[in-house]
């Protein structure tokens, strides 16, 4: 296979972001294709015995093994990079994947991480009950407030793991200030930028080492597959992650990463329109209910901040209702167009209920602490007409007497 495009940095990295989600990483075969060639192969074949253990040797560049290179995974893991401003990128079969990895290929026993407190309920597990098994202390922060990190600092703390907007209450992280934190300490600041994807928030220009992804969300955008990503540094890639990815195998499947590349193409355009639409549908909302955490809007505390950070404030934002889970519950079974799901980053209008669904392994007073609360409903505004997800709203609304 020869390379055509997304080798050339001369070239590449004067390429936009718009241009590099279509184009970047690209690497055709002889037979010339435009779209991006779907490798399903688990192994390679070499032309001399000699060939193979130069490659092995990391003497001679090429392929040995899929779940360590496969070109059709290499695309994305490149174009990924790219997007992110990132040196380097490793692909990973799921968000979580990328999360696990991103965390465990750095740490060792006696180690210590700080973290914000709002979180993803899987990353919360991570910090909270996966991390002190190995023997790695923990402390969760309210990460609006970079001081917390100061606070927080151990001689031994190793990494700051964060999310920014965090899932689901939509805490915004300064990531300047924290990660600079980080940087002055010699810490490794780990960000999850699913929510905003790279289109939106590029949190290695605010000073972040590494950024991972649940490539499911955004970069696919359309429920299709399972994926993520971890960008960083050529160094922390191939010395420290690349070790751990190789002797784990977290890998992401060549038609997963074939996918997601097909959802890159269009990761501008929809994020941007989702975004728009998510303005609009929360001015509504925000009439309504009692509370709406939405940073797109004035009336979230960090709006501000959210903005000089971000492009655009995203496609999700959460609102509060004071009538607890029973209320919560009755609006989602009112809904007639919007789905009740747990996932995000469709392109279809998503709603769940954090506390019993995303969020229901964590314990009850680590929810209340995080802001998880009973009547929090957590909504991914799709690329359907605003009006009528909005009609879809007024009727569920007042059915549950809002």
């Amino acid at each position: 296979m020869k390379r055509r495009t997304g080798q050339d940095r001369s070239i590449t990295q004067h390429w936009r972001p718009a241009t590099q989600a279509v184009r970047g990483g690209t690497a055709r075969s002889d037979f010339g294709e435009t779209s991006e060639a779907l490798f399903l192969t688990s192994g390679y074949s070499y032309d001399t015995a000699g060939d193979a253990a130069a490659r092995f040797a990391g003497e001679q560049v090429g392929m040995t093994y899929s779940r360590l290179q496969n070109p059709t995974v290499e695309m994305f893991e490149q174009r990924a990079a790219m997007l992110e401003g990132a040196e380097a990128a490793r692909a990973t079969a799921t968000g979580m994947a990328a999360m696990t990895a991103a965390l465990l290929c750095q740490l060792q026993t006696g180690d210590h991480v700080v973290a914000g407190r709002a979180a993803f309920g899987s990353c919360r597990w991570l910090v909270d009950t996966l991390l002190p098994k190995f023997g790695i202390g923990a402390t969760v922060v309210d990460a609006r407030d970079p001081q917390a990190f100061i606070d927080a600092t151990r001689p031994e703390t190793k990494v700051y793991f964060f999310e920014t907007p965090a899932n689901p209450t939509m805490d915004i992280v300064d990531l300047a200030a924290v990660c600079g934190i980080a940087r002055e300490r010699g810490i490794t600041s780990v960000v999850d930028n699913a929510f905003a994807s790279p289109a939106l928030q590029r949190p290695i220009e605010f000073g972040a080492d590494v950024v991972a992804h649940s490539a499911t969300k955004m970069m696919d955008g359309q429920g299709r597959v399972l994926a993520g990503v971890v960008c960083g540094s050529e160094d922390f890639i191939t010395n420290t992650l690349l070790p751990f990815h190789r002797n784990t195998g977290p890998t992401l499947s060549a038609f997963n990463a074939w996918v997601v590349l097909k959802g890159l193409e269009t990761l501008d355009l929809r994020i941007r329109r989702q975004s728009e639409n998510a303005i609009e549908v929360g001015r509504f909302v925000e009439g309504r209910v009692p509370r709406i955490l939405h940073p797109g809007l004035p009336s979230h505390p960090q709006h501000d901040l959210a903005m000089r950070q971000m492009d655009a404030a995203g496609s999700i934002f959460a609102f509060e209702l004071d009538g607890g889970r029973a209320q919560a519950h009755a609006l989602l079974d009112a809904l007639r167009l919007i789905d009740i799901s747990n996932n995000i980053g469709d392109s279809r209008s998503l709603m769940t209920h954090p506390s019993s669904t995303t969020h229901y392994g964590v314990a009850e007073d680590k929810r209340i602490e995080m802001g998880v609360t009973e009547g929090l409903l957590r909504f991914n505004v799709g690329l359907e007409d605003p009006a009528d997800l909005i009609e879809d709203l007024d009727q569920a609304f007042r059915a549950v007497g809002l």
